[in-house]
């Protein structure tokens, strides 16, 4: 779709978001005869101002016509008009529309020029001091000021938004910040990354084998690696990584290295024989864990003592139910122990055991904290329970700013926090909630090894597993509600190396295993099973209350070709 211009009076600001320039337009141009709603973003803009603009109109479902601006830019106003509405906008604290007539009576057009030439001719006016005279003087310098700084970065590039994003962080010194390391911005600047950064250099001339960009391409191949899920890269491979993306010869991103770790922005380990790389933060969050989690485990047992067989046949009497002999040792485990770990997969009553730990040790007046990474785990976790259970960030107080308010000054409140589906904790994440569990509480950690991993870097589970720092328990035994499920019994063949079971579901199986092997026939027979014979058995609504989950995005059995024929389908 082509582009417009269109350019016009700011008559009001009907909203600016300070954040990021968002802005809400009432513009007053020659083409229309009423006010146009202009949307789009910009560093700053005023009432009186004159602006123009590129984008198109757009027909809004609820607000009506307007012109959606993809970039727009401000200048002073020129008219007497103008220049009464910009000076009387509340732009300079103590001016009103009142004051900003008299300014534009006394000096006409020529205000601008009187305020940065000869600011003492601005006392001429009724109401205006040196005081006033000085706010006016610095008010007008700091626009300028803003309106050469977006014109710098427009012309080198740089978006609107970004540019907004860039001033905040700068200030007055984004040009000098810029034109020194260009590449502070993908270290500075949420949502600004080594790509973007690069393509500012390259148009400010910053040569393609400079120091600088080296160093901003390894920071950006290690915050790949942990986007894949990697806390640190083997130093070999994170060079190689570097000289791939910055198409330079090895020796430069060597310096660059050796200036990074030089300035404590990559750090450098010994890991078996094996020298590996690691952003700052991530190798702290690592020896913050590993700290922690000894101190735990060397710590004597502090919960009041308890006559096991006591309770376990009072906890028989409350329930109904029998524990199996590894949940026994698991519970004498965590009986016994500051810090444990209990993992096993599906059905096999990890959360019975939890449910009979915490039995025991209210009764003996402990205070437990349950916690799960994500709500619906949480959820899940205090309907099985009867206790309350919350997300790890709720549990720990964390603020939209990234404050977190629980931390070794001001510990969470407990004797025994248990943390369930740790598979899904990543590295930073563990590394606060262990900062914030009290030197006396004791620790559970509660999930199933053979999940997939978190989102984020790390295999906190498995690893802690792995070190034999922590008492473990594993729980194999599936119980008789769950081996019902097929869903469960697949997985634990899977698990054993088997593809799947051996034996048929049957018409009231909860897991089914349809083989097609063309494309083609997979997607009619997905297509089919949605919109007929699932919600046929199962008594569903296809659209609201079934999900199709697939591995990839492209091609014929993508997410996209799969919505595409879903939606054909189904509306």
């Amino acid at each position: 779709m082509s582009q417009e211009k269109l350019a016009g009076l700011v008559e009001r600001v009907t909203f600016f978001n300070e954040e990021n320039g968002f802005c809400v337009l009432k513009v007053k141009s020659k083409s229309r005869a009423a006010l146009i709603t202009v949307v789009g973003s910009v560093a700053s803009v005023t009432p009186g101002e004159w602006i123009e603009a590129d984008g198109r109109w757009v027909q809004d479902r609820d607000h009506g016509l307007q012109f959606r601006a993809d970039g727009i830019r401000t200048s002073p106003p020129s008219t007497t008009e103008g220049i009464t509405r910009y000076l009387g906008s509340g732009l300079i604290k103590g001016i009103g529309p009142v004051l900003a007539e008299r300014l534009v009576k006394e000096f006409g057009d020529r205000v601008f020029s009187v305020i940065e030439e000869a600011p003492r001719a601005l006392e001429r006016v009724e109401g205006i001091g040196p005081t006033k005279r000085e706010r006016i003087k610095g008010a007008w310098e700091e626009a300028k000021h803003i309106h050469q700084i977006m014109v710098f970065l427009h012309s080198n590039g740089v978006s609107t938004s970004r540019a907004v994003r860039i001033h905040r962080t700068y200030g007055d010194q984004a040009i000098e910040v810029l034109m020194e390391d260009p590449y502070a911005l993908a270290r500075d600047i949420h949502g600004i990354g080594f790509k973007s950064a690069d393509q500012i250099a390259q148009r400010l001339g910053i040569p393609s084998d400079s120091i600088k960009r080296a160093c901003a391409g390894l920071s950006h191949v290690l915050l790949q690696a942990m986007d894949e899920g990697h806390c640190a890269l083997p130093e070999e491979l994170l060079k190689q990584k570097a000289a791939e993306l910055l198409e330079v010869p090895d020796a430069v991103v060597a310096e660059g290295l050796t200036e990074q770790a030089a300035e404590n922005r990559i750090v450098l380990e010994d890991i078996e024989g094996v020298k590996t790389a690691f952003l700052p933060h991530l190798q702290a969050a690592e020896r913050e864990i590993a700290g922690r989690i000894r101190r735990l485990v060397t710590a004597p047992c502090n919960y009041p003592a308890v006559d096991l067989a006591k309770a376990l046949d009072w906890c028989r009497e409350k329930t109904g139910i029998d524990l199996a002999a590894s949940q026994l040792q698991a519970l004498e485990l965590v009986i016994n122990s500051r810090a444990a770990i209990v993992t096993g997969g599906p059905g096999v009553g990890k959360t019975t055991l939890v449910r009979t730990i915490l039995q025991i040790l209210t009764a003996k007046k402990l205070r437990c904290l349950l916690c799960a990474p994500t709500g619906r785990a949480a959820k899940r976790l205090s309907e099985a329970t009867g206790h309350e259970a919350k997300t790890i960030h709720r549990l720990l107080e964390a603020q939209p700013s990234g404050r977190i308010g629980r931390n070794e000054r001001n510990p969470l409140e407990c004797d025994l926090l248990i943390v369930d589906e740790v598979s899904m904790v990543d590295v930073p994440l563990m590394s606060m909630l262990l900062r914030a569990c009290p030197s006396t509480a004791g620790l559970l950690l509660v999930g199933d090894v053979d999940q997939l991993p978190s989102v984020g870097p790390g295999m906190v589970l498995r690893d802690l597993i792995d070190s034999g720092m922590v008492p473990v328990v594993r729980l194999t035994e599936v119980f008789r509600q769950a081996a019902g499920s097929h869903i469960v019994r697949t997985a634990h063949a899977i698990r054993q190396g088997a593809f799947r079971t051996g034996d048929r579901p049957n018409h009231d199986s909860d897991f089914y295993f349809l083989e097609r092997q063309e494309p083609e026939n997979i997607l009619a027979t997905v297509g089919e099973l949605v919109q007929k014979r699932i919600p046929a058995h199962l008594g569903v609504n296809p659209v609201r209350d079934l999900q199709v989950l697939c591995p990839m995005n492209r091609g014929l059995l993508g997410v996209r070709e799969l919505n595409t024929r879903l939606q054909e389908l189904l509306n």
